[in-house]
């Protein structure tokens, strides 16, 4: 099978960069050909720059154009689009629906309801757009730029009620349950909705979360991220060790607020992360926005960890609460010390739910699992006919 990958890289990477890199390799290694379309974020200059890709995100003639003449050379079975904000025009989408090339579209935000894609404004949740009310998005200048909050809601506005990508998308693929029920109030069929929970890493040795020492906090150090209610939590349970590893803008804030029982140790590269986690008894993800997923959930549970997570968002799906973790009321600082408390004190409590949450990981959330899931979603939009072209290569074994 040959597929056309379609991504924008954003200006700063992220992990909807490391999916689209992972599904490419995926593809590639299981026998497949893959042609890739891809543009850069860090390529747009000043003003003028800025305009031009808010036009051509729109609808662009040459970019159109340019896609027809690569499905006319490459022939690809089908299209496969990730993030195309701000420069791939849904104009590419347009122009593989009029060849008959079929596209699956990754939703892994809620680009398609929320002009900003995250439902966030001033590091709050906001969902104001939702129900086609974009233009909310330039009356509370969610952007703290006028001029962009304006075009942001604007562009968002004419690609849904133009169909520019409802039209012409055949099947897509949110990461979890709570993105879906986002499409399906935008008025996507069930039909066209096919849920793909993200990929996570897999060590291959789980840590043994009884003899950790303190708890784990992994992530940007951002109002959405709900530190500060971690912090005040903290400051309820002076006896237990918080470690906080990550950077942002409230790293000032958050130190000279945290009591002595909080440690902040700056951002971790891959390893070093691994080691935190392996030294933790309890990851923490205190959340207060709609998370699409929930990959530092994930990330902390595939070491063996429980996790204590916000009951928001996607959260909830991907820990179980009361067997891989616990949940706890969003931005309530009292139920998460309760929570922490309570687990704390058991560790070997916290053994089994770390070891649970390693199995539900290796069981949902795997390398091999993902591509599966993929291929046979990738099969539906190709229909039975088309789909016997695909080699029957086994899923490559997860790490």
């Amino acid at each position: 099978m040959k597929a056309l990958q379609i991504h924008n890289y954003y200006r700063f990477r992220g992990g909807e960069d490391a999916m689209f890199e992972n599904i490419c390799g995926m593809l590639r290694e299981n026998g497949h050909e893959v042609v890739a379309y891809e543009m850069r974020s860090e390529s747009i200059e000043g003003f003028f720059g800025k305009l031009s890709a808010t036009v051509s995100g729109v609808y662009s003639r040459e970019a159109r154009a340019a896609a027809d003449a690569l499905l006319v050379r490459e022939r690809p079975d089908l299209a496969h689009a990730h993030n195309l904000y701000p420069l791939i025009s849904p104009s590419v989408l347009s122009a593989c629906a009029a060849r008959g090339v079929p596209v699956v579209m990754r939703c892994p935000n809620y680009r398609l309801v929320c002009p900003t894609a995250v439902h966030l404004r001033k590091g709050r949740r906001c969902e104001l757009c939702r129900g086609g009310r974009e233009y909310w998005c330039a009356l509370t200048n969610c952007r703290g730029n006028m001029v962009e909050s304006a075009v942001m809601a604007t562009r968002s506005y004419l690609v849904r009620s133009l169909g520019l990508i409802t039209d012409t998308v055949s099947m897509f693929v949110p990461p979890s349950e709570c993105v879906r029920q986002r499409l399906l109030e935008a008025g996507i069929p069930a039909s066209r909705i096919r849920v793909i929970p993200n990929t996570v890493a897999i060590p291959e040795t789980a840590c043994d979360a009884a003899a950790g020492s303190y708890v784990a906090f992994a992530g940007r150090l951002s109002e959405e991220k709900g530190v500060h209610t971690l912090v005040e939590a903290a400051r309820m349970l002076p006896a237990i060790p918080f470690r906080i590893a990550g950077d942002g803008a409230l790293l000032a804030s958050l130190k000279a607020g945290a009591p002595e029982n909080v440690a902040f140790i700056g951002h971790l590269g891959r390893e070093a992360l691994g080691a935190f986690y392996a030294g933790a008894r309890i990851g923490v993800v205190p959340s207060i926005w709609l998370e699409a997923f929930g990959l530092v959930a994930g990330e902390a549970m595939a070491q063996g960890l429980p996790v204590v997570a916000s009951r928001i968002g996607a959260l909830p799906e991907i820990v179980d609460d009361g067997v891989t973790g616990t949940l706890f009321a969003a931005g309530d600082a009292d139920d998460l010390a309760t929570k922490l408390d309570a687990m704390w004190g058991d560790p070997l409590r916290c053994r089994a739910m770390g070891l649970a949450g390693r199995e539900k990981v290796k069981r949902e959330y795997a390398r091999s699992v993902y591509f599966a899931r993929l291929m046979r979603v990738y099969e539906e939009v190709l229909g039975v006919e088309c789909a016997a072209r695909i080699p029957r290569v086994e899923p490559a074994r997860s790490a």
